[in-house]
């Protein structure tokens, strides 16, 4: 089912000090004055927090993505609904894929309003390959082409849950969706993209595909195995077709899929650094933008340079 619609940094680090000037027995930190707008804005946001904010960024959003025809799959919640945004807030053409007719209809009724003419949606669950076929081709032939790809659909799977208890299916379930439904997706959109232009698959994985956490078995395996696709797609779609093929592997985001995951209500006081959706997208945008036409089989983490910590105690 496609229709179209007629609507409608965080930084982990304080700022540098331009120096320490001293009061009594106390020293103060000074920070240059045209820094001082952008610490009040983190003090505001907090430590972990990005509030999306990007005005101001004037040319360098301009990533020559206008009228680019992009899908997004998992599109009207979490990750992929920032990256629709995202899109869309370039001057792009997106069709959004989701499993679920109730998420695309909240989508629409507040992320996505206010581009007449510039959304498409379809229902479709990405490990039933006749309606990821369907919902390809129908929003391809709605779009007017297709251009650019992002895979964003996954699930957690069974979060928390000890290797013995596990189940057979569960694990299946998870690697159907997050690496089947990827693979499915990026079949049925190659036909569509050997005639684009500047064609792009950008494919969200996880840190998770990099290192490993108890009670995150299939979770873990999924995402590994994202790593490996990103490298065997970029490898058989670029020699002959010139389609980029990347992923981005964040760190724990903050969105339902991950609260749901996580079993909580806010990531507001967690003792580490989280993305937000928008952090994400922006790192899509880039990969997606024909100026990045050079990178081809990256899976870039976006992590807050945890992974690549010692675990030497110094």
């Amino acid at each position: 089912m496609v229709r179209s619609t007629a609507p409608g940094r965080r930084d982990d680090r304080p700022p540098p000090r331009s120096g320490v000037q001293a009061q009594g027995s106390s020293a103060r930190r000074q920070e240059p004055r045209h820094l001082r707008p952008a610490v009040c804005a983190l003090r505001r946001t907090g430590p972990h927090r990005f509030d999306g904010h990007t005005d101001g960024v004037g040319p360098l959003t301009d990533l020559r993505l206008h009228d680019a025809r992009v899908i997004v799959s998992g599109g009207a919640s979490g990750i992929g609904l920032a990256c629709a945004r995202a899109m869309l807030d370039q001057g792009a053409r997106v069709g959004v894929i989701s499993r679920s007719e109730a998420a695309i209809q909240s989508a629409l009724s507040r992320a996505l309003t206010g581009h007449d003419g510039q959304v498409f949606t379809a229902v479709a669950d990405v490990r039933d390959e006749t309606a990821v076929a369907g919902a390809v081709g129908d929003l391809a032939h709605q779009l007017g082409g297709l251009d650019h790809v992002v895979a964003s659909a996954g699930v957690e799977g069974e979060m928390g849950a000890p290797l013995e208890e596990v189940t057979s299916q569960g694990f299946r379930d998870t690697l159907d969706a997050n690496v089947l439904g990827t693979f499915l997706l990026v079949k049925h959109a190659t036909p569509h993209l050997k005639q684009g232009s500047a064609a792009s698959v950008t494919i969200i994985g996880s840190d998770s595909g990099f290192v490993a956490a108890p009670g995150m078995l299939a979770y873990n395996a999924s995402k590994g195995a994202i790593v490996q696709l990103t490298r065997a797609l970029s490898f058989e779609l670029y020699e002959d077709f010139g389609i980029r093929v990347n992923s981005v592997c964040p760190s724990i985001t903050d969105t339902p899929m991950a609260r749901r995951g996580m079993g909580v209500e806010s990531f507001d006081d967690v003792p580490f650094p989280v993305n937000t959706p928008e952090d994400i997208a922006w790192s899509v945008l880039f990969l997606s933008s024909p100026l990045s036409r050079a990178i081809n089989g990256v899976s870039l983490l976006s992590d807050f340079g945890y992974s690549s910590r010692s675990s030497f105690p110094a």
